[in-house]
């Protein structure tokens, strides 16, 4: 990484999606060198209103137009230093040519997409490259105007490696730190993105969800046969809650009043938010399922374990991508 007296690191964000603004917004806003690869669709709302940055705690910054470095070109990516991978598990394998095409041979490149294995698809087109995968366990509702709001808790985890990238992403409202358990840290955190599916076809909001028993027990049953698939596969798993993975589905199917005092800290969000594949679908947009209960499902084939439940998220979400969001039942979707 290079860095000097006189001159930051340059940052290019590629994706200038919800996690892409909020991050590179807070980076840019604690004085770093950003600039934000994306599509039209977003940067004509930055060019016009700046960004608004806000979270569930009550953080409130904006960064004002003329201070945004945005592209629509990936040349941008010749400049950069740190690349950060924001685009969505589809888009990766592009954004790995983009990056092969353009990117310094020297430029650290980290990933901070959902979902599992993106990383191995940024080696095998940049083999020379220094890759770190991240995980982040917070989601950001974009909202009107350029404004992007976290609403939940958690602290961005990525890698270990040289060059202290933790240190030169943690500014004033983004903690990062690293590890050299990431892949463990992801399948923590790969367990609680499988809610994204049925969040986004129960119709509700995550707090209204979490306080609603059926869709708690269905949530529980999910990640309980993802949790078989990953131990048939000899995956550890690391939490990103301070309970232990195991123990998460019996929390979840306990009775509402009981979950609401054990699990106080999972209701740290924002009463508003819902995930992001629940944005996707209600934008008409091509959703992430395949990364996610799409490679519970292969893995489970590979070791002849079963994953009804996820296969029936999966159904519904590539019916909803065809159809429109309907509201769903946990009984419909068990059956």
């Amino acid at each position: 990484m290079k860095n000097s007296a006189t001159k930051s690191p340059r940052i290019v964000v590629a994706g200038a999606g919800a996690i892409g603004c909020y991050v590179g917004g807070l980076l840019a806003h604690g004085g770093m060198q950003v600039s934000f690869l994306g599509r039209a669709r977003i940067l004509d709302t930055l060019r016009s209103h700046g960004l608004r940055l806000s979270d569930y705690s009550g953080m409130d910054v904006s960064v004002p137009p003329d201070a945004l470095d945005l592209h629509e070109a990936p040349a941008i990516l010749a400049d950069a230093d740190l690349i950060l991978v924001c685009v969505k598990s589809a888009a990766t394998a592009e954004m790995a040519d983009q990056i092969a095409a353009y990117a310094k041979p020297d430029a650290i490149i980290v990933s901070l997409q959902n979902g599992m294995g993106h990383a191995d698809t940024l080696r095998a087109a940049l083999p020379s490259h220094d890759i770190r995968p991240a995980m982040v366990p917070f989601n950001v509702v974009p909202k009107e105007l350029g404004q992007f709001h976290r609403a939940s808790s958690g602290d961005i985890v990525i890698g270990a490696g040289p060059a202290g990238i933790d240190q030169l992403m943690s500014v004033a409202g983004l903690d990062v730190s690293q590890s050299d358990e990431i892949e463990a840290v992801q399948w923590g955190k790969f367990l609680l993105n499988l809610n994204n599916a049925p969040n986004a076809l129960s119709g509700l909001t995550l707090h209204e969800q979490l306080l609603n028993r059926p869709w708690r027990r269905l949530m529980a049953d999910q990640m309980a046969e993802a949790l078989h698939v990953l131990r048939a596969h000899n995956c550890t798993v690391r939490p990103t809650t301070p309970v232990p993975v195991a123990l998460v589905p019996h929390i979840l199917r306990l009775p509402t009043p009981l979950f609401r005092r054990v699990a106080a800290k999972m209701l740290t969000i924002d009463p508003e938010a819902r995930t992001s594949m629940a944005h996707d679908l209600m934008a008409g947009r091509i959703t992430e399922i395949d990364a996610l209960q799409g490679r519970i499902i292969a893995m489970g084939r590979e070791k002849s374990v079963k994953t009804p439940l996820c296969e029936a998220m999966l159904l519904a979400v590539k019916q909803a991508e065809q159809t429109g969001a309907k509201p769903h039942s946990p009984e419909s979707l068990r059956s």
